[in-house]
């Protein structure tokens, strides 16, 4: 199984090259924020605790998204393997899914980080509300909670797979299909 982490703040472009890596390399596409959005979607009273969670900007305590994540983990345990769009974002939750993934035979092969500037990710998220309609994209002290958030709680994760030789960068602002390349160039080399 072929798995890695794709790294980023929010709007650094992490939903736009997973789904271009998903349709060339055949990889199961792992989005924490695609499964929050479907837990919240079933009106369950986990969903609503989420979106109480996610309206303020704060990210989801590590034991309700580990708990989603495993199932969907578990459900697609005989896929080639997985892009991780938004987990681990600590390194509790790093080394938790060292542990699981190690309990099926695997690891995380390494990590790709769009490197993208805190005013640029401001304006792409802004941008992004105006077309989804999603509040918490449009609001900007939400916006800045959560670039703020990002690089208080999930930066030492970097540094978690650089201790590991797994760390490997990708500056995310440019043409999609150059950013795109880029991305390729370092798959291919590590797959």
């Amino acid at each position: 199984m072929f798995n890695f982490v794709i790294f980023g703040p929010p709007g650094s472009g992490k939903g736009t090259q997973s789904k271009n890596i998903i349709a060339k390399y055949n990889l199961v596409h792992l989005s924490t924020g695609d499964l929050l959005r479907t837990e919240q979607n079933t009106g369950s009273e986990l969903g609503k605790q989420i979106s109480a969670l996610i309206d303020d900007g704060n990210f989801v305590p590590d034991e309700m998204i580990q708990k989603i994540f495993k199932a969907f983990l578990f459900e697609n345990k005989n896929s080639d393997g997985f892009i991780l769009d938004g987990f681990p974002r600590n390194t509790k939750q790093a080394a938790w899914l060292d542990n699981l993934l190690e309990e099926m035979n695997s690891e995380v092969k390494f990590m790709l980080a769009l490197e993208v500037d805190d005013d640029e990710l401001k304006r792409r998220i802004l941008d992004r509300g105006k077309i989804s309609g999603r509040p918490d994209d449009q609001n900007e002290s939400i916006v800045e909670t959560r670039i703020t958030v990002y690089n208080k709680q999930t930066i030492p994760v970097k540094e978690y797979y650089e201790n590991q030789n797994k760390f490997h960068s990708v500056k995310g602002v440019g043409k999609p299909d150059e950013v795109f390349a880029n991305i390729c160039g370092i798959i291919d080399k590590l797959k």
